[in-house]
């Protein structure tokens, strides 16, 4: 497809999208407990999914049509902006989360530890417009990003101003990714254009980073940033401590940021890998994100409630996880077999712990390798072997492995691709529907991945044979 009918099929799947959000997007004081039937069969229902699925397949085609063939940078920077300009002005897709930021932010500016208290303490003003199941659960996030939530809150003191502040926020954020990426990049030696076009470019941007304004997009955004000085500045101090703001920054939003820390050390060297090397140059990094983390940790006036929030996680049941999914179809088969059990703690739990060994694999892998795209590959990992799975979670490998990866690039596009269809506009996830056929399909796939990993680890240690 030419360049340029592919930005405006991928513009008119923004414009369909936007429609979709102002016909039955995730609007306040709506009904909180959807199915995809009752929305089928409610107002304008056809309509509302019609036009959704028409604008996110255009939407992706459109970015899919030029994954490996972006004309140049400032091309994919002008049709990416083209491409966000109509989410811009809807109400939110895909998502009631922003009706969450702004109630935890009321409880804290209201003097209530949202990492001790639900928002329902409050009772924030807005009560009605979030999910049931986020109303008495504390904080997910990070202090720096209650502060954030906080200072909207007061600065506005509206539920529209704050959903406004909060898309200006993601806009930020994503626009420092657009800043820092090329560089990264470059740096990488992958083209700047096609890192652009893929961490950005993808229809789970628009929807659920500048639509949805998720608070990923601030958290991508200081990421790519913090490695893209580390890439650029190795072996020196200064640029290495501010790196590792940058990326404590990150973590102060949502924790999960902190994993391409030791990753981001490694880069930091100058030179060959040694323990001296590491803590001299890979200590100023890890020593500014410690350092940033726990300040604003304490400048919140919040002790580490933010670690054990992490666990609300676990209260979402949904195929999406490949390790939810594996739990749901290891209980269908027992029933078949007339044993009831609970089998979804069991492998959680399981890749929890194949989590941690592979983390620290890839740490010590990367020693000798490309230490970002480790990096990448560790926010892959860590996204696909938590207990939930989001749309929006993929962004966050998804800009690391766009700018880093020199190595074929369609996995990581596909997941982003696959994951632009699974919440319909309302926020309504698809896979709590439909489990019996979802949760089998998954642990399918799981076993094809490991198996085709195994079988290529044994091609590569084969000897090659010489004539």
């Amino acid at each position: 497809m030419p360049h340029h009918l592919s930005r405006w099929l991928g513009l008119a799947g923004s414009v369909l999208l936007a429609a979709a959000a102002y016909l039955g997007g995730a609007l306040p004081h709506a009904d909180l407990r959807p199915t995809p039937v009752s929305i089928w069969q409610g107002p304008n229902g056809p309509l509302i999914i019609g036009v959704w699925l028409a604008g996110t397949a255009l939407l992706s085609w459109a970015w899919w049509s030029l994954r490996d063939r972006v004309p140049s940078t400032r091309w994919a920077l002008v049709t990416v902006g083209l491409w966000l300009l109509p989410l811009l002005f809807t109400p939110p897709l895909g998502s009631r989360d922003v009706y969450a930021y702004a109630c935890q932010g009321a409880s804290y500016a209201a003097g209530i530890n949202p990492y001790e208290q639900g928002v329902s303490a409050l009772p924030c003003p807005w009560l009605d417009s979030i999910s049931y199941i986020w109303r008495d659960t504390p904080a997910p996030y990070g202090p720096l990003f209650v502060m954030i939530a906080g200072a909207v809150v007061r600065a506005t003191g509206s539920l529209v101003g704050s959903i406004v502040l909060f898309r200006l926020l993601a806009v930020a954020g994503m626009g420092l990714a657009a800043a820092c990426l090329p560089v990264l990049a470059r740096r990488c030696g992958v083209p700047a254009g096609r890192a652009v076009w893929l961490a950005l470019g993808g229809p789970v941007i628009g929807v659920h980073l500048i639509s949805g304004a998720h608070n990923d997009a601030m958290m991508v955004g200081l990421l790519v940033a913090g490695l893209a000085v580390v890439a650029a500045r190795p072996g020196r101090a200064g640029p290495l401590l501010a790196s590792g703001v940058l990326l404590g920054l990150a973590g102060g939003i949502k924790a999960t940021a902190l994993v391409v820390v030791p990753f981001a050390a490694l880069a930091a060297i100058a030179g060959g890998f040694s323990i001296r090397a590491l803590v001299r140059d890979g200590g100023w990094v890890v020593g500014g994100a410690v350092a940033t983390v726990v300040g604003a940790t304490f400048a919140a006036g919040l002790d580490f409630g933010w670690i054990s929030g992490l666990e609300q996680g676990n209260l979402v049941v949904a195929w999406s996880s490949p390790t939810t999914g594996i739990g749901q179809t290891v209980d269908y088969l027992g029933r078949l077999f007339g044993w009831h059990s609970d089998a979804l703690p069991v492998t959680r739990a399981i890749g929890m712990a194949v989590l941690a060994i592979l983390l620290v694999w890839l740490w010590w892998r990367a020693r000798t390798r490309d230490p970002l795209w480790h990096a990448g590959l560790a926010l892959a990992a860590t996204v696909a072997l938590a207990p939930l799975y989001h749309p929006w979670y993929w962004t966050w490998p998804l800009a690391v492995l766009a700018a880093t990866s020199r190595r074929r690039t369609g996995w990581f596009a596909a997941v982003a691709l696959a994951s632009a269809f699974l919440v319909l506009p309302d926020g309504t996830g698809l896979p709590r529907f439909t489990k019996a056929v979802g949760a089998p399909l998954m642990t399918l796939l799981v076993i094809v991945v490991v198996v085709r990993l195994v079988r290529s680890a044994r091609a590569a240690r084969r000897p090659v044979a010489v004539d």
